[in-house]
């Protein structure tokens, strides 16, 4: 039956099974149930839970937080939800992109604040928009490694209170006064200061190698594909429309609440704002001023949030009582150029990783890409329906082919659910083992792009129920 799957399927009533025979049955399955990819000899991963924080807009509940707070909260809810004991882990890995100097190893502090063993090593990784994926596929490679068991990977981020340095020279005079030793080198370094120097250094969505934001650079690229304005506002609006159904359908079952210290419960997130064509029509450019496409309203938004996942050796997890909600499978991550191909990871990351896991695009159930910007997506599922773009920039012989959007980002994404930088990762690997189970399905992809033209994908399968 593959994978462990009983002969009464979804697709058979118990009642059935009395009168149907065996071969009848057999093909019931096998229609349902395409192959698994547990291969021989290598170790079965799963996701046992996978939880996060309501995502915030930045500025709103969460502002006199700080980062490890809200990774704290997700590891606390992690732990609520599944009973884990607090040693029962081998190691810990957190993503995030915009760090606290007081907390650079997040990992560690939100560990400890959430009454983890202190024996339970940790570290922090940084990735752009793919940070917690980063820590998934570390703790998939620990656990594949034989060097651990269970590892609990995450992500945070925290837009409300962003570090703002002084200017290059103020710092360089601080630093002085701070060695100086006598009165008249003390006068002479503050007489030195000019007004120049007092201007800040704010940090920017900004690609360091070419200088250029990413939304200016989201902008270009939906220009370069033929992305109407239209195209993108019809996206966002799509995104916004099915996150609030989803939210009250009560399928973002991964939300935890979470009582926010001196404020309030929070237990949903807050960027879903479903609007109307005409209201989006108003907005005026945001980045490419007067004529670009890109706006506030087609743009994920700067987000506050955090978010844990359990990944565990199949074994550990149902010696430890766990039933799993999906197998990760194969991954990769790829990286093209910073300038022309920002964005464009998901079309780049999908068909490696499906000649990896040797699927298709058919064989997907689930799709789960994230979104940057309306103008990102639209162009990478043109890029991904051009058999010109495949032969010319992939070396392929025929384009890759899209996804189908009855397949795709069903319960909203993150221009509507709202994009922690470091926590977008493990929300879409969860939100694809929640579809799954939802809508019967057996394969899963997770794809994003990220800054330094990055990108990765991931095939997840079902756990057999």
């Amino acid at each position: 039956y593959g994978m462990g799957a009983s002969p009464l399927t979804p697709n058979c009533s118990p009642g059935a099974a009395t009168w149907l025979p065996t071969h009848v049955l057999l093909l019931l399955v096998q229609t349902k149930s395409k192959k698994t990819l547990a291969r021989p000899g290598v170790k079965n991963i799963v996701l046992v839970e996978g939880v996060r924080t309501p995502f915030l807009l930045s500025g709103t509940t969460y502002a006199n937080l700080m980062p490890h707070d809200l990774a704290r909260a997700a590891l606390q809810g992690l732990l609520n939800k599944t009973s884990l004991p607090k040693d029962a882990v081998d190691y810990i890995i957190y993503g995030i992109v915009i760090q606290e100097v007081k907390t650079s190893n997040v990992a560690r502090e939100a560990a400890l604040g959430a009454g983890f063993s202190d024996k339970i090593p940790a570290h922090t990784v940084t990735m752009a928009c793919i940070s917690s994926n980063q820590a998934m596929t570390s703790a998939v490679g620990l656990i594949a490694a034989g060097q651990c068991d269970a590892v609990v990977a995450g992500g945070a981020e925290f837009m409300s209170d962003v570090p703002i340095r002084h200017s290059r020279k103020m710092r360089k005079t601080m630093l002085a006064l701070n060695r100086a030793k006598t009165l008249g080198q003390k006068l002479s370094l503050i007489g030195s200061i000019r007004m120049s120097h007092l201007s800040p250094e704010l940090p920017a969505v900004a690609e360091f190698s070419t200088a250029e934001t990413m939304g200016h650079s989201a902008d270009r690229l939906a220009a370069a594909f033929g992305v109407s304005r239209l195209e993108q506002d019809e996206f966002a609006l799509r995104s916004h429309t099915l996150a609030k159904k989803a939210q009250d359908d009560g399928l973002l079952e991964d939300v935890i609440t979470f009582k926010v210290p001196g404020r309030d419960i929070v237990s949903k997130d807050n960027g879903i704002r479903p609007s109307s064509m005409e209201q989006m029509a108003k907005l005026k450019p945001a980045f490419v001023k007067p004529h670009g496409t890109v706006t506030a309203a087609n743009s994920s938004f700067l987000t506050d949030g955090a978010s844990a996942v359990l990944i565990m050796s199949e074994e550990k997890a149902l010696a430890m009582g766990y039933k799993p909600k999906a197998y990760l499978r194969d991954f990769v991550y790829v990286s093209q150029d910073p300038k022309d191909q920002l964005l464009l990871g998901p079309t780049y990351s999908t068909p490696k990783v499906l000649e990896r896991a040797g699927l298709s695009m058919s064989d997907i159930d689930v799709f789960e890409f994230h979104e940057a910007f309306a103008g990102q997506i639209m162009a990478n599922l043109k890029a991904m329906d051009s058999d010109w773009f495949g032969q010319t920039y992939m070396g392929r012989k025929a384009k890759v082919g899209t996804p189908p959007m009855d397949k795709f980002n069903l319960w909203g994404g993150s221009l509507s659910l709202g994009h922690p930088f470091g926590a977008t990762g493990c929300r879409l690997v969860t939100t694809v083992a929640h579809r799954l189970k939802k809508e019967g399905g057996q394969y899963g992809l997770v794809a994003a792009c990220a800054a330094g033209g990055q990108g990765h994908a991931m095939v997840i399968e079902a756990y057999p129920q």
